[in-house]
Parts: structure tokens; sequence; C-alpha cells
């Protein structure tokens, strides 16, 4: 099975359990009068929506390079991930707002309604459900090398998370009373702060990627090794690297003996590129230039 394949599979499957238990968090979440079940219904829709997303990203990512992508299309991957930290960090936003508009209301003498049980099972169904798909999910994704799929998976786990968050407001809004039913809506703003930062922590690396940022410190410093592990090719230079999806790109000027034979000296290069796709993965893209050692 491609990889292309392996990743709709796993995303299907989570796909398959966003539908399900966004369907249910939302009648839950109307029927008990949660604020805070609705804002995690809010986050499963937004999961089942970046479901679709890696779906048709990652399938664009996989095709070969052609005229058009020199580099192949790997980017769309990182697009994709990119897409879906911001889809959280948009369904955060909005379970924030809603919970301090329904904090300002209790706190202007407004009668919050307690939340049903309803409520609170649907919780307890969603940090089982959500966890074994985190699991599943980043598991996969690991194996698949696939930043898309990983990032979906902390979409689960954060789901996973946030109905933590929902059961212990909900819980606590019903076995204390009324009087504290304003843990609902509190509950469902530390829903949305938590996905902010789940948010920006998939925002960032894929923003650096897309704005071409080098690779690691150390992992540059692994490649000049592999470089220089030959005693003929000295003084690697105007290292260039960055990220394409799930494959890298290793760009080096290498000096070698100005009377080497043009043969021997292509050899080499070659076997420097050969190296370094034993090490990173066949689909890296190396060119390493030869420049005469100078006197």
């Amino acid at each position: 099975m491609t990889r292309e394949k392996q990743i709709a599979r796993v995303t299907l499957v989570g796909g398959a359990g966003n539908l399900l238990l966004l369907a249910f968090k939302f009648a839950a979440g109307i029927l008990s009068h949660s604020a805070a079940m609705l804002a995690d219904a809010v986050h499963s829709l937004s999961d089942f929506i970046t479901d679709i997303v890696v779906l048709v990203f990652v399938g664009i990512s996989a095709r070969p390079q052609d005229a058009s992508h020199d580099y192949g299309h790997g980017k769309f991957e990182t697009l994709a991930t990119f897409f879906i930290g911001l889809a959280l960090a948009a369904a955060a936003i909005g379970i924030i707002v809603n919970g301090a508009v329904k904090l300002a209301s209790w706190l202007n003498g407004e009668e919050l309604p307690a939340p049903g049980m309803l409520a609170l099972w649907a919780a307890l169904i969603s940090i089982v459900v959500k966890e074994i798909l985190y699991r599943y999910t980043v598991a996969r994704g690991r194996k698949l090398e696939s930043p898309a799929v990983v990032a979906n998976a902390w979409h689960h786990r954060s789901d996973a998370l946030s109905s933590i968050a929902a059961a212990i407001g909900i819980g606590g809004a019903i076995l204390l009373g009324k009087r504290w039913t304003v843990l609902d809506p509190l509950a469902s703003i530390v829903v949305g702060a938590m996905l902010v930062k789940v948010a920006w922590e998939l925002v960032k690396p894929s923003l650096g990627e897309l704005t071409e940022k080098s690779l690691p410190e150390q992992t540059e410093k692994e490649i000049l090794d592999i470089i220089c592990s030959d005693p003929a090719v000295s003084h690697p230079h105007n290292l260039r690297t960055r990220r394409i999806g799930n494959r890298i790109a290793i760009e080096v000027h290498v000096r070698m003996d100005g009377d080497m034979p043009l043969r021997e000296a292509h050899n080499k290069a070659s076997l420097i590129e050969r190296k370094l796709r034993d090490r990173f993965g066949p689909q890296t893209h190396v060119t390493v230039h030869t420049e005469p050692l100078k006197d």
C-alpha cells in the first residue's frame, strides 16, 4: 500500500470518529444546556474539517515533480499542517469568547442553567475515544513521517484534554449545585486556552518551513560530518538546507584537488549524495557543487 493510501486510511478512521463524536456532543450540549460541551463539540467539528484538509492536501503532496514544481509538491503537506493550526486557533478563540460572554452574564447576576448528565457522559466518552484515536494516529504518522498526520493526531489529543476540562466543569456544575454553574463556562475558557497553545505549536514549525527556515543546527552539523568523511573532500561551504514536506533539500559547495580527473571528482560528489540519501531518505534533494582546492 502506498504512503498516500496509508495516510488516507488513518485520516478516514479519525474522520469517522470525529463525525460521530461531534454529532453526539452537539446534541448533548444543546439538550443539557452546557457551554463547555458545545465548545467541545466545536473542537470536534474543527477536527473533522482538518481531516478533510489532510486528505486533500496530502493527496496533492504525493504527486511527483513536474515542469511547474521542480522540487515536487511536498510543501502542500506543510500547508495542510498550517491550515490545521489556523483552524484550531479560530475554534479556540470562538470558544474563549463564548465562555467569557457567559461568565460576564453570571457576574452581572444572571443565573446560568445547570448542565445535564448527558453532557457529562458525552465528555467522558469523548476522553476515551479521542485518546485511542490519538495513540493510533500519532504512531502511524511517525512511521509514515507525515507532519500533517502527526499534527492531526495532536488534534485528537487536544480534544481529549479539552473533554477532561469539560468533564471537570460540567461535573462540578452538576454536583455542587446552582451556585457553581459558572464552572461550565469557566471550563470552556480553559479548553479554549489549551487549544490556543496547541494551535501555536502546530503553526510555528509549518510557518518556518513555508518561509524556507533552515534545518536545525545539529542536523546541519551531521550533514557536514558526512560530507567530510572522505579525506579527499574538504572545506564544505555555502550549505543551504530546508524541508519540503516529509523530505529535505541540501545544497553545498565542496573543494577537491584541482588536478583530480573530472570523472573521479564526479564519482566522489555522487558518493556524498548517496550517503546523504542513505541517512535522510531516498527522496532527499541533494546538490553538491565541486570547486578546485586553492593553493
